[in-house]
């Protein structure tokens, strides 16, 4: 508990505060500082190249530097980021600090997989990392708290000490964390940090089944997450509906990942991963059926099913890759994994753009997510029935051993 407890606030830390907090401050910032509507385009775009670089760099080079030296290291530069936010005027220097920050972020979740699966107990490795992942939901809460009751008595920079406070207090937690891990190690095996070279990774990823359909998966659900939340206020407005929905469904999708996250992961490690997946992905697809047959009734049911799916998704899809491959070969296909998820919210946020060129309405863009959804379904399924069946013929091999 202690080990999943330290690393969900290191996501608090990475993902909720150096990700997502400016996207939470930047109305009030604006006030301030002159961001322009250039400037949050170009953060949008430099911030999510430089995610892809660092998860990149973690699959290539990351099994060559200890993954709790990198956490420490990730988690100090954070935190001395978010310090420095509190002190800028030049919108500029917000554009460097952020970019430094997604990279930062991309690098660390991957490390905190490495641990994980190296130190927890394999019953119940995908609910520590499953529980870890949810950290970022547990960012979309503060972040909220942050605006409603700190900004309006101490202004927008004393949030962004605050996060840099509660991070430095992170980085201390986990370095304690970190030694007592040390001491007693679950296992010192040349085969848990196995690691792979860069032309082993790629080949692995695209001949080795765990590998390839983990990468899959992760391009699918960028492709599907990364449109809905970019488009889905713009949508609603479309629709002539109240901005309070959009409040409303991401405050859900926020309580729902906070829950998710270890609900999900029991059940990863007691019914297996497909059983886990299958139930993550059929609720996200359920919530698009019915936000695409009415916006205005099901939206909040949309942002359920999102906060159910993409928060602990990671971590029941790194604790599946984990019982393939050892700990290191885990956070390494993971990184890839993170960057085929980056391509795909990519790739439909390009296709939302062409659709509401060419039609003038971002329905079509919901169907077209409502079918990567659905094919999600049917992964899911996929991945069930050929875990059953190599679970059985793994007990039939033993039978006949005997």
């Amino acid at each position: 508990m202690r080990m999943t407890t330290t690393f969900g606030i290191n996501q608090i830390i990475s993902h909720g505060f150096g990700v997502f907090l400016f996207a939470a401050l930047v109305p009030m910032m604006r006030e301030s500082i002159a961001i322009s509507h250039w400037h949050l385009a170009a953060i949008g775009a430099l911030t999510q190249l430089s995610y892809l670089g660092g998860a990149m760099l973690l699959g290539l080079i990351g099994h060559r530097i200890d993954s709790g030296r990198l956490v420490l290291i990730t988690g100090s530069v954070t935190s001395l980021l978010l310090f420095a936010m509190a002190t800028l005027d030049e919108p500029m220097a917000v554009l460097l600090v952020l970019t430094c920050m997604a990279a930062s972020a991309a690098i660390s979740w991957g490390a905190i997989i490495e641990l994980i699966t190296r130190y927890a107990r394999p019953a119940f490795c995908s609910t520590c990392l499953s529980s870890a992942s949810s950290g970022t939901a547990w960012g979309y809460g503060l972040n909220g708290l942050l605006i409603l009751l700190v900004v309006p008595l101490l202004g927008w920079r004393s949030s962004w000490l605050l996060a840099g406070m509660l991070g430095t207090v992170t980085v201390i937690l986990t370095l304690l964390l970190l030694k007592n891990l040390k001491q007693r190690a679950v296992t010192n095996s040349t085969e848990a940090t196995a690691a792979l070279s860069a032309r082993q990774l790629f080949r692995t990823i695209v001949q080795e089944r765990a590998a390839f359909f983990a990468c899959l998966i992760c391009f699918m659900v960028g492709f599907a997450t990364m449109p809905f939340s970019t488009w889905l206020n713009t949508y609603l407005a479309e629709l002539m509906l109240p901005p309070a929905l959009g409040g409303y469904t991401w405050t859900i999708a926020g309580v729902t990942g906070m829950a998710a996250g270890f609900l999900s992961g029991k059940l990863a490690d007691s019914k297996g991963h497909g059983v886990a997946l299958l139930i993550v992905f059929a609720g996200f697809a359920l919530g698009l059926l019915a936000f695409v047959y009415d916006p205005a009734y099901f939206a909040v049911f949309a942002g359920f099913g999102y906060g159910l799916m993409y928060f602990p998704m990671w971590g029941i899809i790194a604790g599946w890759v984990n019982q393939h491959y050892s700990s290191t070969a885990t956070m390494q296909i993971n990184g890839i994994g993170m960057v085929t998820f980056g391509l795909g919210g990519a790739l439909g946020n390009l296709m939302a753009g062409f659709i509401q060129d060419i039609s003038g309405s971002l329905a079509g863009v919901y169907w077209v997510i409502t079918t990567d959804a659905l094919l999600l379904v049917a992964v899911a399924v996929y991945i069930l029935m050929t875990e059953s069946k190599r679970a059985h013929a793994k007990e039939n091999q033993l039978a006949g051993s005997c």
